[in-house]
C-alpha cells in the first residue's frame, strides 16, 4: 500500500508542477500546454519507482571502499505464524480493491454503452477512430452553413486528426479507468479538452477564417446536431462553448515560445526523468552485492525461551545451522560487519532468537579431516552468502551500505604484557560450534 501511495502523491506533486508551468505559457501555444497536461496524465501509468528500480540495474566500477556500516531499510519475518484473532478483523484492503474495480468496470460499461449509442446517434460533425480516424459529418451540413463556414469546420476537425487527438484523449481515458478516484485525474482531463479545442479554434484563425464567422457556424452545429458522448472523439462543439467563443471573438494570436522557455521545459523533461533514474543508481551502488549462491531448503523457528547457548555450525548436507540467533547477529555473520556497524534495525531483531537451518542450493563437498585455511574460507564465505539469501527472502531485509565516522579506541598494552591467545590456526568464525 506505501508503494501506491507514494505513486499517487508523486503523481499528483508532478501535476501540479504542470498546471504552474501551464500558468507560465498560458499567452503561448495551447498545443504546447496539451502536450504539458498530457505528460501529467501519462505520469500516472509511469511509477517513479519504476525509473528507480531501471536504475538500480546498472551497475558501476567498484572503485569504493569496503562499507563501514550496514543501515537496515527494512527488515520484517514473512515466515512468523500470525495468531488467530478474537474476532474477524475487517479487510480493509480487500473492501478498497472491490471498490476500485467496481468503479472501473462502471467506467468500462459507461463507455461502452456510450460507443453504441455513437452508432446510431445523430451527431455533430467529428473525427472518430483512434489508429483510423474518419472525419464524419452529418447530412446537410453543407446547407446549414456556408462555403466558408464549412471550410472552417472542415480545418477544425483536420487538426485534431494531424495531431492524433484521439489516441491522445484515448490514453486519458485508461488513466481515468485506473484513476477513477482521483479528483486529479478528472481536472487534467478537463484541461486537456480545453487545450485541445483552444488549438484547433486558432489552427482555423491562424489560416484566414473570420472570427464571426467561424463563431457563428459553431453555435449553429451545437443548434443543430447533438455532441458525442465519447471523449476520445473530437470534435467542433468540444470544452466550454460560451469560453471559447468570447476567446474566438477576441483572439490575437499565441506568443512564440521564447528559446529560454524551450531551455527550461528542456531541462525539466530531462531532470523528472534523469533524477529518479539517477537515485535508483546511485541506491543500486550502495547496496552489498546480491548473493551468489542460495538455499534448496531452509527451516526458521523461534528459538525456545530460556536458551543460554548461541552459535552456528554446520548444517545438512554442508549448510549451516544456527541456535538461538537473533536476526541482528546472523546479518553480521552474513555480511562480515560487526554489531556497532549495523544500524537502524528494529528492536526485535536483536531481542527475538531463532533457530535456523538450511541446506545447500549446490552440494558442498565435506571438509576432511584437516582441511586447507582456503577451503575453510571458501565454504565459510558460500554458506555466508546462503544466509544472505535465507535473511532476504524470509525476512525482507534490505541493506545499504554508507560510509560513517565512527568513534575509535586506543588498545594500549599495560606494563605487564598482553595476555592474549594465538588465533584460531583455522580461523573459524567466532561462536563456531563443532
Amino acid at each position: 500500500m506505501n508503494e501506491v501511495f507514494n505513486h499517487l502523491w508523486q503523481s499528483t506533486v508532478f501535476a501540479a508542477a504542470v498546471a504552474l508551468a501551464c500558468i507560465a505559457l498560458r499567452r503561448n501555444s495551447p498545443r504546447l500546454r496539451y502536450w504539458l497536461w498530457l505528460a501529467a496524465s501519462l505520469k500516472f501509468l509511469i511509477p517513479f519507482s519504476l525509473l528507480v528500480s531501471t536504475g538500480a540495474r546498472v551497475q558501476m566500477p567498484p572503485d569504493t571502499p569496503s562499507l563501514h556500516a550496514v543501515t537496515v531499510q527494512r527488515i520484517s519475518t514473512y515466515f512468523a505464524p500470525v495468531p488467530a484473532p478474537a474476532r474477524a478483523s475487517f479487510q480493509w484492503p480487500l473492501m478498497l480493491a472491490a471498490i476500485w474495480i467496481a468503479g472501473s468496470i462502471f467506467l468500462l460499461v459507461r463507455w461502452f454503452h456510450n460507443w453504441r449509442e455513437t452508432k446510431s446517434a445523430v451527431l455533430k460533425p467529428g473525427v472518430f477512430g483512434i489508429f483510423h480516424p474518419v472525419l464524419l459529418l452529418p447530412e446537410g451540413l453543407a446547407d446549414l452553413l456556408t462555403e466558408e463556414q464549412l471550410q472552417a469546420v472542415l480545418a477544425h476537425e483536420a487538426r485534431h486528426v494531424e495531431c492524433y487527438d484521439n489516441l491522445t484523449a484515448a490514453l486519458h481515458m485508461c488513466v481515468e479507468t485506473l484513476f477513477w478516484f482521483h479528483p486529479i485525474v478528472w481536472w487534467i482531463g478537463a484541461r486537456l479538452m480545453d487545450e485541445r479545442e483552444r488549438d484547433c479554434d486558432e489552427a482555423v484563425l491562424r489560416q484566414g477564417s473570420r472570427p464571426g464567422d467561424y463563431a457563428r457556424s459553431i453555435v449553429q452545429v451545437c443548434e443543430a446536431y447533438i455532441e458525442s458522448p465519447l471523449a476520445c472523439a473530437s470534435g467542433i462543439s468540444g470544452s466550454d462553448l460560451k469560453k471559447r467563443i468570447r476567446e474566438i471573438m477576441t483572439w490575437r494570436g499565441s506568443l512564440p515560445v521564447t528559446l529560454r522557455a524551450k531551455a527550461m521545459l528542456l531541462v525539466a523533461t530531462l531532470a523528472a526523468v534523469s533524477i529518479p533514474f539517477v537515485i535508483g543508481i546511485l541506491r543500486a551502488q550502495s547496496l552489498p552485492p546480491g548473493p551468489a549462491y542460495g538455499y534448496e531448503v531452509v527451516s526458521i523457528h523461534k528459538s525456545t525461551p530460556g536458551q543460554t547457548i548461541d552459535q552456528v555450525g554446520p548444517g545438512p548436507q554442508g549448510g549451516w545451522r544456527a541456535q538461538n540467533m537473533s536476526p541482528v547477529a546472523l546479518i553480521g555473520i552474513a555480511y562480515g560487519v560487526q554489531g556497532y556497524q549495523i544500524i537502524g534495525a528494529p528492536g526485535w531483531a536483536s531481542s527475538d532468537s531463532f533457530d535456523i537451518s538450511f541446506t545447500p542450493d549446490k552440494t558442498e563437498t565435506a571438509l576432511g579431516a584437516d582441511p586447507a585455511l582456503k577451503e575453510i574460507q571458501a565454504s565459510v564465505s558460500r554458506n555466508a552468502q546462503r544466509m544472505q539469501a535465507v535473511l532476504r527472502d524470509r525476512f525482507g531485509l534490505v541493506l545499504r551500505s554508507e560510509n560513517r565516522e565512527l568513534p575509535i579506541y586506543n588498545l594500549v598494552q599495560a606494563k605487564g604484557g598482553h595476555k592474549l591467545l594465538p588465533a584460531d590456526p583455522f580461523g573459524r568464525p567466532f561462536g563456531w560450534g563443532e
